[in-house]
């Protein structure tokens, strides 16, 4: 199905009521460091990351933005350093750049999943997830399987089954990537929204340099040269942002600060 169908892009709803944000969760990297295939691909990496505060993680491929991710989420584990939250390390959610859902299961069960690993009966992880589909715009969609939807809304679910268990940390890989323009920026003022409403803190692995500005509050740029950052540049652009934002000259004098630094070599490979 096109995005572009009448149940693929729904308005922004706001949550029923009885879903709501924990705030979010302070990350702090110390001396971080991680060598992968004998390469040094982060070193001495030093960010402390407030809570409730949307980061961007941006550079080429191969400076370690995925890697760094993966840290943060304790799936891989880190050659030197340390990682440290202020807070329930435990609540935190991952959103792979592949939507990741069963094809057996409907929207419903894919986005009840988590709970129901966790023992939570099957009505009040029902009605949870309902809520939730209902969020992203996808209540008409509840009783699909996953190949009847397009990929902004495959992505749609993925962020429901991540938001189901109330996370404090939000990591997102790059889950935009594949879709097209109109609906990545769709999904781009979707992910806003949900971060308002729900308080966490956001780290978000993009190339798109117009989408962190859009998204974050500040964005960090990674280099493969250092293994480390090599910028870190605040968005100061007011929330909620649309598209007036996108249009205006501040958002466009961020854009181009950060693509200056891409072409000055200063994050060249």
């Amino acid at each position: 199905m096109h995005p572009s169908a009448s149940v693929g892009l729904e308005p922004l709803r706001q949550p029923p009521g009885t879903v709501q944000g924990t705030g979010g969760v302070a990350v702090s990297l110390l001396g971080l460091g991680r060598d992968l295939a004998r390469t040094r691909v982060l070193d001495d990496l030093d960010l402390h990351i407030p809570a409730g505060q949307f980061l961007a993680l941006l550079g080429p491929s191969g400076c370690g933005k995925t890697t760094l991710l993966r840290l943060i989420a304790g799936l891989d584990g880190p050659d030197r350093g340390a990682i440290n939250l202020d807070g329930d390390g435990r609540a935190k959610a991952y959103v792979f750049q592949d939507a990741c859902l069963l094809p057996w299961r409907r929207v419903l069960d894919n986005v009840a999943l988590p709970l129901e690993l966790s023992g939570v009966p099957k009505a009040k992880r029902h009605a949870i997830a309902r809520q939730l589909i209902a969020t992203v715009g996808l209540g008409e969609a509840v009783d699909r399987f996953p190949d009847e939807l397009s990929g902004g809304m495959k992505m749609r679910v993925s962020l429901a089954r991540a938001l189901i268990t109330q996370p404090r940390l939000l990591l997102l890989d790059e889950p935009f990537a594949a879709l097209d323009e109109f609906t990545r920026q769709y999904l781009d003022d979707h992910l806003q929204a949900l971060f308002l409403e729900h308080g966490m803190t956001v780290v978000f692995v993009t190339h798109s340099i117009a989408e962190a500005v859009f998204l974050a509050d500040r964005v960090i740029m990674l280099t493969p040269r250092t293994g480390g950052i090599v910028l870190d540049h605040w968005v100061d652009l007011p929330r909620p942002r649309d598209r007036g934002t996108r249009v205006s000259a501040a958002y466009l004098a961020h854009i181009q600060r950060l693509a200056e630094a891409l072409t000055s070599g200063v994050v060249a490979a």
